[in-house]
């Protein structure tokens, strides 16, 4: 058995047990619609053939409801790689949206921030019509994926330029992510300085800490096998969110898990906290 340190919105400290192997990555149960384009016909309009390529999504949704809510979701490798994927979520009543974005060096900054702000826009605006609910969109990620989903779900101006409030997001969940600048990003902006040496500026998710964004999960690995400085800095945004007034803030070290499992291994936390959260917005519409 593996044990998490838990910070609940109380401030209490527990420990629950959570099993030693998770699923290895499958495609989930209900409708898939894929290659989704989420930017439209005028932003495309002068956009590459590279920004029309990446920039698309898969969305699987429960067909046997309506209301349902949505976890957008950030793939990580370092703003350089990877792909669009459905996490092992494991909650069928729960849509997800798997999101591509436009990759360094091809994007350029800020595009990738950019386009995960136009992704989710796209899920806010459209969910509804596959019988989703608006009000109850996430956003998630890990790593490179988790920064994404901090710098957007934290400093408004990103979905703004969508036309959407960060406040109209349900929940932001970023898995291991860099919440000071990210390496990549102090990269393209010219700073020479080692990789743990922390920059917080406006690329950084530390920088917008506020009493009033909407409720947060920060989920992350052991501290012993973890990227360095990604517990700790976390942290330090778990504490400054507190400390500023913010009512709904968790943290999760998942003992045992490194930058890798954490994941997949962090999907448990993420259903929980989700469900919680609905389950408060539900009781208020009562």
């Amino acid at each position: 058995m593996k044990y998490i340190s838990i910070l609940l919105c109380g401030c209490v400290f527990i420990s629950v047990s959570c099993l030693n192997n998770f699923a290895t990555e499958k495609m989930p149960a209900g409708c898939i619609v894929t290659n989704i384009s989420y930017y439209d016909e005028n932003d495309l309009a002068s956009a590459d053939d590279y920004q029309k390529e990446q920039c698309r999504l898969d969305l699987c949704y429960p067909t046997n409801k309506t209301g349902f809510a949505t976890v957008v979701w950030f793939h990580g490798g370092g703003l350089t790689k990877g792909r669009r994927h459905f996490p092992a979520l494991k909650a069928p009543e729960i849509a997800i949206a798997a999101v591509g974005y436009r990759l360094s060096p091809k994007g350029k900054l800020p595009s990738f921030i950019e386009d995960a702000a136009a992704a989710t826009a796209w899920v806010i605006r459209n969910i509804g019509q596959y019988g989703g609910d608006s009000n109850k969109v996430f956003i998630s990620g890990h790593s490179a994926g988790g920064y994404l989903t901090a710098m957007i779900g934290m400093d408004p101006k990103w979905l703004a330029a969508c036309g959407i409030s960060n406040q109209q997001l349900a929940g932001l969940i970023p898995v291991s992510a860099q919440v000071t600048t990210h390496f990549h990003v102090k990269k393209l902006r010219g700073d020479k300085g080692p990789e743990y040496r922390p920059i917080i500026d406006e690329y950084a998710p530390l920088y917008h800490s506020a009493s009033n964004l909407p409720p947060i999960c920060l989920i992350l690995g052991d501290r012993k096998i973890e990227y360095k400085n990604r517990v700790e800095e976390n942290e330090l945004l778990a504490a400054s969110l507190r400390n500023l007034g913010h009512p709904c803030v968790e943290f999760y070290e998942m003992g045992g898990l490194d930058h890798g499992t954490v994941g997949e291994g962090g999907m448990v936390v993420m259903r929980q906290f989700i469900r919680k959260i609905l389950k408060t917005m539900n009781s208020r519409t009562r």
